[in-house]
């Protein structure tokens, strides 16, 4: 580690560490079943009039129609008209990726990946699991960590660990898949003294760590505070 090898950071200083959990957001806007068919019909579109293939239809105009009213229905609070749009915009998007698969037999790798992730958006549901969140960012996450101002995050759960002291950061992993915190802790710690070549002797985390399932991994005491 650099502040080791620099001498701006003691040994003793990683007696006592902190270890939690943040989320790493993505810049995507919040993800609507309406805005997924929507943004995902204009990519298979502009897809295909790359690759020349000539489409039965593109469904551009009355697709672009039919998200302004299902957004307009959506804030005037009228859910029934709001939801027959956004059954139209599957619809479309449900024509235009059968429409595709139809004429090419072998798509690019691009056009493999956006049929792929269409398939799923066109078969998720509200309790499916790895949903899609974002066309461009597949691998974006939905995590809730019970903020009162904000109750979903979209990103990646990251895990931090932290001297108690200085706050020097000496261990980052990415948690896809939102684990349990508890379960994460060992690896943290883990991957800590594989970093600065010393384990911990104090470890401090908040009560998203508590557990039956938590284990202080063999630490002379774990804090929850």
């Amino acid at each position: 580690m650099l502040g080791q090898r620099e001498g701006e950071i003691k040994d003793q200083e990683f007696r006592r560490v902190n270890v939690d959990t943040t989320v790493q957001e993505k810049a995507i806007a919040f993800p609507t079943d309406a805005r997924l068919y929507h943004k995902m019909r204009q990519a298979l579109v502009k897809e295909a009039s790359k690759e020349n293939i000539q489409l039965r239809q593109s469904y551009k105009r009355k697709g672009k129609l039919a998200f302004i009213k299902q957004g307009r229905y959506f804030h005037a609070k009228q859910s029934k008209r709001a939801h027959k749009e956004t059954k139209r915009l599957k619809t479309y998007l449900g024509c235009v990726k059968r429409d595709i698969e139809r004429k090419v037999e072998n798509p690019n790798i691009r056009l493999k990946s956006l049929l792929e992730i269409s398939e799923r958006i066109l078969t998720q549901s509200k309790n499916s699991k790895n949903k899609i969140y974002s066309i461009h960012s597949p691998e974006v996450e939905c995590i809730s960590k019970g903020k009162s101002h904000k109750r979903y995050e979209f990103g990646c759960k990251v895990s931090l660990v932290t001297t108690s002291k200085s706050n020097w950061i000496v261990g980052v992993q990415a948690l896809h898949g939102n684990p349990y915190d508890g379960h994460t802790l060992k690896d943290a710690i883990n991957q800590m003294e594989k970093v600065v070549g010393l384990r911990p002797k104090e470890v401090y985390v908040d009560l998203g760590y508590k557990g039956k399932e938590s284990s202080s991994g063999g630490y002379s005491s774990s804090s929850f505070q």
